[in-house]
């Protein structure tokens, strides 16, 4: 039993039943971490103690403010989801130690509702909290100007609480000037010796400055806008020191899919799934829910509410309803309101496939290679040979009872694959550890590497026709694959001529017959596609900016323009016959 004398325990507990039980409307993720909370309180495996929480929540209450709206000046009292999220980061403790549970957080919403203040007041609280222990916390944006947004509602409230600007300086060291933005105070027992400390500073996340890192609290916001992981993980390294740090990432949807936090989204979903076990890692996610093609109602005011925990607070439903009604014709506008409102991640405008549309596609299927050795069916290669120290690609494509099925293999020198995975964003080396790409040792790319892999491929049983590629720098790897005995036929590379292939993949996708045994760096590539259509309905494909790659889809065109050619072949045969 929880003791009683915890004052918003039963709020949270409540609130957790409730959505357990589908008296309040909540997605499916957040279903599941009210049902792990439940789960929590009843294991064995945790001390429970909620007099931090309480500490904060009470702090927060009893001293924060609305800076700006029709509660300005009002005190800034949290909603229960928010108190939801303080219990469980501060009340579970490894067992028979002192030491909390949660040592990181994925906390996921959309605009409007609070986001800001509900961080600012956060850093506020748990600063206090850990003062004894001289308390460094960081609140954290991809630009100054994001982290400013919270440390201006938390610079104005402190002036609140002191009486004005000038006695808050006298109790506090503040600077906030272009060389740094900071709050700090000492506290000191009756001797005049200190005995406790705080500081908060708002930060621009920069790699460079690692070595300066050093807090226990961490408040990362808006992860959708971090072009690396690398901004995180800098972070996360800084608080090694501290036996209870805390680094919470809280952000809204953003629209690229190959981004860290957009994977980062994914494993949460997939703990909460209890397909990962990560159990140092609290989950807040608030989203419309998709259907297995990645649709949503726009217009059903039941996914409203569910993406919005603020819902007929802080956000008026028929806001909402009227915006959602608009956006349906208007496809910037639809974006944006899937994006911000009902957040749920969306392409890029300028990226030709639905990567929710991909995913739907290749999730139908789940074929292994030894699945596929045992069905009859013809192969057709296709290789990119891009320049000799960036991504290449081969691929085998093929095609079962009207599934296209498409299995290919990046490959990338070591170095470039270093330089660029930090510079492109691009998780070279996590696909290498899954299979889908071979790293070579040498600077440059080895294009005897394509030819071990065909090889390969063909002594495990695919029977391949032919391999398709581009005759610009490959006479090489023609030669190698001849020598083997592989038909090799030359792709010709005017998109006129690769527009069937093209269009092919693209029918196959829009009709959820196309499998790629659901490799992560062939999604990537072709979520970067940017396709421009012509007068005759041809298509002109290339990547989406210089940072990105398709090379893995652009293989499987020429291997889809092969298997085109060859079903026409034997149309026109047994036609004649």
């Amino acid at each position: 039993m929880i003791p009683e004398r915890y004052e918003n325990y039963s709020k949270v507990l409540k609130y957790a039943k409730d959505i357990v039980s589908g008296k309040k409307v909540a997605c499916v993720e957040l279903i599941e971490s009210a049902q792990r909370f439940l789960d929590d309180l009843n294991s064995k495996n945790y001390d429970i103690n909620f007099i931090d929480a309480e500490f904060v929540i009470g702090i927060i209450e009893k001293t924060f403010v609305h800076i700006k709206g029709p509660l300005k000046n009002k005190p800034f009292l949290l909603a229960d989801w928010e108190k939801f999220i303080v219990y469980n980061l501060l009340g579970f403790y490894i067992k028979g130690t002192d030491e909390r549970r949660f040592k990181e957080a994925f906390i996921f919403i959309p605009r409007k509702n609070g986001k800001t203040t509900f961080v600012s007041a956060l850093a506020w609280g748990l600063s206090l909290l850990e003062r004894k222990t001289g308390s460094t916390v960081y609140i954290v944006g991809n630009v100054l100007k994001q982290a400013l947004q919270s440390f201006e509602i938390l610079l104005k409230n402190i002036y609140q609480m002191e009486g004005g600007e000038d006695k808050a300086k006298n109790e506090y060291k503040i600077l906030n000037n272009n060389q740094e933005h900071s709050i700090s105070k000492s506290f000191e027992n009756s001797k005049g010796e200190e005995e406790a400390s705080i500081k908060l500073e708002a930060l621009a996340s920069n790699p460079e400055n690692q070595d300066g890192y050093n807090c226990n609290i961490a408040i990362c916001d808006e992860m959708h806008a971090y072009k690396t992981s690398e901004k995180y993980y800098v972070i996360r390294q800084a608080m090694k020191a501290y036996k209870n740090k805390l680094i919470i990432g809280i952000t809204t949807a953003g629209k690229n899919m190959n981004s860290f936090c957009y994977q980062r989204l994914i494993y949460c979903q997939k703990v909460l799934k209890k397909q990962f076990v990560d159990e140092q890692l609290f989950i807040f996610i608030c989203k419309a829910d998709q259907n297995q093609k990645g649709e949503v109602d726009m217009t059903d005011p039941i996914e409203h509410e569910k993406a919005n925990p603020n819902y007929n607070v802080s956000i008026r439903a028929q806001d909402i309803l009227d915006e959602a009604l608009q956006a349906q014709n208007d496809i910037t506008a639809k974006n944006q309101f899937l994006n911000k409102t009902l957040n749920i991640y969306t392409n890029s405008m300028n990226k030709y496939f639905d990567i929710t549309k991909v995913q739907a596609s290749d999730n139908k299927y789940d074929w292994t290679i030894q699945d596929l050795l045992k069905f009859p069916i013809k192969w057709f290669g296709g290789a990119d040979l891009s320049i000799e120290w960036d991504l290449s690609a081969s691929c085998l494509y093929g095609t079962y009872k009207d599934v296209d099925i498409c299995i290919a293999q990046g490959y990338m020198p070591r170095l470039k694959a270093q330089e660029k995975a930090e510079k492109d964003q691009i998780p070279f080396f996590w696909w290498e550890e899954k299979k889908w790409l071979t790293i070579c040792n040498n600077e440059t790319v080895e294009y005897e590497d394509l030819v071990k892999w065909f090889l390969k491929m063909r002594e495990l049983g695919f029977k391949i026709q032919e391999v398709r590629y581009d005759k610009y720098k490959s006479k090489e790897f023609v030669s190698s694959m001849e020598s083997h005995h592989f038909k090799m036929v030359n792709q010709d590379q005017n998109y006129w001529k690769k527009t069937e292939g093209f269009r092919r993949i693209e029918k196959k996708i829009l009709k959820e017959q196309y499998y790629f045994l659901h490799n992560k760096a062939y999604e990537y590539c072709i979520g970067n596609v940017k396709g421009i259509e012509d007068s005759q309905d041809r298509v002109k494909f290339e990547k989406n900016s210089e940072t990105e790659r398709i090379d893995l889809f652009d293989s499987s065109v020429s291997g889809a323009k092969g298997l085109i050619e060859y079903q026409a072949k034997q149309s026109k045969i047994k036609n004649w016959f």
